[in-house]
């Protein structure tokens, strides 16, 4: 089974809450392993698959890379670099899945944030069949930002697994706890919990914990979930 995990924008939390997902059905014993087709302005051994791997301890797998922290279309254009195709990109995420295993694939930024010229995320999901788990801020605009996400998704054709909000601050404001109620009733998708702000600074073993306690009775995908 292919997972798309997408955000309401960038820096919302999408890779800590790619590896909680991870970490819960690693729990429940699922075969899981993580993605990122394409990651921009890291240092070789850095980035999101890396992130995923060492909060979840589980294999990540990475394999387009672009020099400049910009969407990827724009890093690629800028260092001269061809992007691959959509059939490309999706080959190589069916060439992950197995019978029994759980694929996350953690996009960039947005739902349509252009990975390339020609394609975005939600393109991506189309193509393998994939559905999606939308993480979301929590604070004022937020739920705007959630409902376009779902709105969108759903127009392309897109199945929407559920919310989960990225960071938890722990004095959270009135907004925000709010949100929290209305999220669901806005976007019509089911709020799988959020994660406490600062929690991917944390052990792998710490990490699981916090992510169980999250999101871990909403997660139920995957041949054991």
């Amino acid at each position: 089974m292919i997972i798309a995990v997408t955000g309401t924008n960038t820096d919302v939390g999408k890779t800590v809450a790619t590896a909680a997902i991870a970490a819960v059905l690693k729990r429940r014993g699922v075969d899981v392993v993580a993605a990122k087709p394409i990651q921009t302005g890291e240092e070789p051994g850095q980035g999101d698959a890396a992130a995923v791997e060492k909060l979840a301890g589980v294999a990540t797998f990475e394999r387009w890379r672009y020099p400049e922290p910009l969407a990827p279309n724009l890093a690629a254009r800028r260092a001269g670099i061809q992007t691959p195709s959509l059939d490309e990109v999706a080959d190589w995420i069916r060439s992950l899945d197995a019978p029994g295993r759980v694929v996350l694939v953690e996009g960039a930024g947005g739902l349509l944030v252009r990975l390339a010229d020609d394609y975005t995320l939600a393109d991506i999901a189309k193509a393998t069949g994939a559905p999606l788990v939308v993480v979301t801020s929590l604070g004022l605009g937020s739920l705007n930002l959630a409902e376009l996400t779902c709105v969108q998704a759903r127009a392309m054709g897109l199945e929407v697994l559920g919310l989960i909000g990225g960071s938890m601050p722990d004095n959270p404001d009135l907004p925000t706890r709010l949100n929290v109620e209305e999220l669901p009733e806005v976007t019509g998708a089911e709020y799988w919990g959020h994660l406490p702000e600062g929690c991917g600074r944390l052990s792998t073993d710490e990490f699981a914990e916090i992510a169980w306690d999250a999101i871990g009775e909403a997660v139920r995908v995957g041949s054991r979930a």
